[in-house]
């Protein structure tokens, strides 16, 4: 069996004018050799596209040629037509991995407005981690578009900083995406398998805390993942957990008290698409059209029996929804009135 994939970058044909020395990145346990690291990554792709169809692997991955060559034209008849450089606008989508934040691309990237520099962007990242802060201020100045859409999941303990750093002219926002715990359980050990069981164990044993995994978690978040055996742990436990710590840094950061964040809930856009993206336009004061969330089947939060999690993780991550959708809430609540006075939550 032969499975070809066209990999066409919607902004293929956008100068790249940035060259630097960049700093060492982590990869995926820390001692990888970039060889050993490809070669992981393409048999994971190979082995989930055989278990869930490569059709699924190529629109997961956005490699339709049908689609990606009619968008990069309009994106650079878009660029043509307007001049926008050094303004763009820098958006962060952060989160944990298998969030949703694949679906938010996809409807946003629609519009030519938005430049996509997705996790595997050479120019903006090394490892699915950002490059240095001037390489991606230099990226963002260069734009020719309104907004840079960058998904740098594995930088999410630091967007804050980021937000108040980078130096743009125009200043960024970022949208922490977020879904419930055994959805994203289940998505995250087809993807990476006992990936998340493995990091955590190296945490609590102390030999990886130099990992992305393991950075801006509290001392008191630290203390829980050393509090636990991963030898008889489950996979799907271990996943949970890792939901948790990197879901509180939402609120470790604060990010709940800035008006530049927003929260995107995974499970609210399935049931409600135009209204989700409608309050999410509206936070990046973009217009809403019915194509941005045309790709998303509106669709309730199917009945499915919960996943066996450790009661004590369990509780925290139950704890934790509430806390994010209560945060979601609020911010809804507060969203200014669009589209002759209408909430924009819909």
């Amino acid at each position: 069996m032969r499975v070809l994939l066209f990999i066409y970058s919607s902004d293929m044909d956008q100068e790249r004018r940035v060259v630097c020395n960049t700093l060492p990145v982590q990869t995926e346990s820390g001692r990888e050799s970039r060889g050993r690291w490809f070669a992981m990554r393409l048999r994971r792709h190979w082995e989930w596209g055989r278990r869930h169809g490569f059709r699924r692997l190529i629109e997961e991955d956005q490699l339709n040629p049908l689609e990606r060559i009619p968008l990069a034209v309009r994106k650079r008849r878009w660029r043509a037509a307007h001049s926008v450089a050094p303004d763009a606008v820098p958006v962060y989508l952060v989160g944990v991995q298998r969030s949703g934040t694949n679906m938010l691309v996809r409807g946003l990237e629609r519009s030519p407005e938005f430049e996509v520099r997705n996790e595997n962007d050479g120019a903006a990242f090394e490892r699915f981690q950002l490059r240095p802060d001037p390489v991606i201020r230099e990226l963002v100045m260069h734009s020719g578009h309104r907004y840079v859409l960058l998904k740098p999941l594995c930088d999410s303990h630091r967007v804050g900083e980021i937000l108040d750093t980078l130096g743009t002219p125009s200043h960024g926002r970022a949208i922490w995406a977020y879904r419930n715990v055994d959805g994203r359980v289940r998505s995250a050990l087809a993807k990476f398998g006992t990936n998340n069981l493995d990091v955590l164990g190296e945490i609590a044993a102390g030999r990886g805390r130099d990992r992305w995994q393991a950075r801006g978690i509290s001392a008191e978040n630290l203390s829980l993942i050393e509090g636990f055996d991963y030898a008889s742990m489950t996979p799907e436990s271990a996943a949970a957990l890792f939901w948790y710590v990197r879901n509180s840094l939402y609120f470790d950061q604060r990010l709940d008290a800035r008006d530049d964040v927003a929260l995107a809930s995974y499970d609210r856009f399935l049931a409600d698409p135009d209204a989700s993206m409608r309050a999410l336009c509206a936070f990046l004061d973009f217009p809403f059209d019915p194509s941005l969330s045309a790709h998303i089947e509106r669709r309730d939060a199917p009945e499915r029996r919960p996943l066996d999690i450790d009661p004590a993780i369990r509780q925290r991550c139950d704890e934790l929804t509430a806390r994010l959708d209560a945060a979601l809430d609020r911010q809804l609540a507060a969203a200014p009135l669009r589209d002759g006075g209408e909430p924009s939550v819909g």
